[in-house]
């Protein structure tokens, strides 16, 4: 029983270390990712109170150095999904009805030991296992996990807090209950912090899940997961499983206790999973909640009166920071004719100073592409606008995977606003450029708008009011992190809650209360002090 009312004040955002030269957080680093290197980890899946390792081993290496095997994971197969959710239904009804002081502590302690204990080591298996460099995976890894840990604890208290008013002679109130059943969360490869985000936002709210992790982010799911068992996780409410999707999909959109989807991945397969969850919504106890952040064909739209080194500056770090391979990579730019030369001949010079190779190399600003499937599909758009008389490659385009999945960050240059790279996502260090008449802004945006199925992210550069406020009224739909004089990447937890519409998702905005609400069923209660006796209302008496 808890007698008290617990409130988490709103935290700050936890500081991005900058590893300076001699510093000691660049030692520790180093020391971090030496020492990750000399082990071969044996990795298992967590169900329930158990460790589960199926020999049926996979390697796990890194992407810029793939002769090194950092260790393997025990793949899964039907069976273990099958105890996974087993697990994870045994585990529901003593955590739904565990006080929210209780569930808040312990992801509280997670967010403080991953910002101290296990800070270095879970930088240096993001680093190694998805090979970003070490200020992207500072960002992501660290900074932002222990954020969406430390906000989601605030945000949910916030929301407990809020009440409905009572009339005379009654109490009215909600309680937020967990959702009837289990959370499937199914994260991608390219933010550890992702990867922890969808199943603990979830579980915060009562709710217990299974988490299936892309192959290719094992190695930190792993590290977190051992956290938050450290940090007191009971058995069974967050089960980690490596399953192939097809067959994670077969057994949970077929089982009654199936409440909801967390997702982030590519948007055919969501569309394939709101089809699957379709088909079976009659075997269901309750209609599953579907929550998914897909694709982005993220635009940066430059008016003739932008700062012509800032577009630079954005274009060069938003779409080629971790190799382009993130939902809010900038991968198409329209720029005005009066700044279009300028533009390109900084951007193609800013881009052949950057070095690429491994990340321990920590003057490396481009790493490698997350495996040969991603590395093949990279080069064949390259190759493709190569062939193309619509398209010139302005720098770069050379691709090598002797050593690791290296693509050159690449600007394609096309005189057809449609060419399929201003429209399809591709999930790499390609970037493509459109110049249009400076007096064509409100034309071209509308070709913004309608050129891509994708709303995720946008920017709009520009030193002229009148057409920034152009602009958001003709792009109020084409992005739902709409940014003005900034790259269209780097959502901070707190600041820039996270989502798009369209063929981007559902807009639920990760890093937010709107998430939450989502991991949550309220219960409205309303007690009567003095109920009526008689069923006679006063008009209804007649002298």
């Amino acid at each position: 029983m808890s007698n008290g009312y617990f409130y988490f004040p709103q935290p700050t955002n936890e500081p991005v270390l900058q590893f300076a030269p001699k510093s000691a957080e660049k030692l520790a680093l180093k020391n971090a990712l030496a020492k990750a290197k000399k082990v071969k980890l044996d990795i298992p899946m967590y169900i329930g109170s158990e460790e589960v390792r199926t020999g049926k081993k996979q390697e796990i290496r890194p992407p810029h150095e793939t002769k090194h095997v950092l260790g393997h994971f025990h793949a899964g197969d039907a069976s273990h999904m099958k105890a996974a959710i087993k697990a994870s239904l045994s585990a529901r009804e003593q955590w739904a009805h565990t006080p929210w002081v209780q569930r808040a502590s312990i992801f509280l302690k997670a967010a403080d030991l991953l910002a101290t204990k296990y800070r270095y080591d879970m930088l240096a298996a993001t680093m190694l296992g998805q090979s970003k460099n070490a200020f992207q995976a500072e960002i992501d890894s660290t900074c932002e996990l222990i954020d969406f840990l430390r906000f989601n604890v605030h945000f949910l208290s916030d929301i407990y807090s809020q009440q409905p008013i009572s009339g005379a002679g009654m109490y009215n109130r909600v309680e937020y209950r967990a959702l009837e059943g289990f959370v499937l969360a199914v994260t991608p490869f390219n933010f550890t912090a992702i990867g922890g985000n969808l199943p603990t936002s979830a579980a915060m709210c009562g709710n217990v899940v299974v988490w299936k992790p892309a192959n290719t982010q094992i190695y930190s799911a792993n590290l977190f997961m051992k956290i938050l068992k450290e940090a007191g996780l009971p058995d069974g409410v967050i089960n980690l499983v490596y399953v192939s999707g097809p067959v994670v999909g077969e057994v949970c959109f077929a089982h009654p206790d199936f409440a909801g989807v967390h997702f982030t991945g590519s948007t055919g397969v969501f569309q394939g999973m709101w089809k699957s969850i379709g088909e079976n919504i009659a075997k269901y106890k309750t209609y599953p909640r579907i929550v998914g952040e897909t694709g982005g064909k993220d635009f940066v739209l430059v008016h003739p009166s932008a700062n012509e080194d800032a577009v630079v500056a954005a274009l060069a770090r938003g779409a080629f920071e971790y190799q382009g391979q993130k939902c809010s990579a900038a991968s198409r730019a329209y720029l005005p004719d009066n700044l279009s030369a300028g533009i390109k001949k900084k951007l193609v010079a800013a881009v052949k100073s950057m070095k690429m190779g491994t990340t321990e190399d920590f003057t490396n600003f481009v790493n490698a592409v997350i495996d040969e499937k991603s590395f093949n599909n990279i080069k064949n758009y390259i190759d493709a606008a190569k062939k193309d008389k619509s398209c010139k490659i302005l720098v770069g385009g050379k691709c090598d995977k002797s050593k690791g999945w290296f693509v050159e960050p690449t600007i394609i240059e096309t005189s057809d606003p449609k060419y399929k790279t201003m429209c399809e996502e591709i999930f790499g260090p390609v970037l493509t450029i459109y110049t249009f008449k400076g007096t064509d802004f409100e034309k071209v945006c509308d070709l913004v708008d309608s050129t891509s199925e994708y709303a995720l992210t946008g920017a709009v550069f520009s030193q002229d009011r009148y057409a920034l406020e152009k602009a958001m009224k003709k792009l109020t739909h084409s992005a739902g992190n709409f940014y003005i004089n900034d790259k269209p990447s780097g959502a901070v937890v707190g600041q820039q809650p996270f989502g798009g519409g369209r063929a981007s998702g559902t807009n639920d905005k990760a890093g937010s209360m709107l998430n939450l609400y989502r991991w949550l069923s309220a219960r409205t209660i309303k007690e009567t002090y003095n109920p009526p006796v008689d069923y006679k209302y006063p008009f209804m008496l007649e002298k």
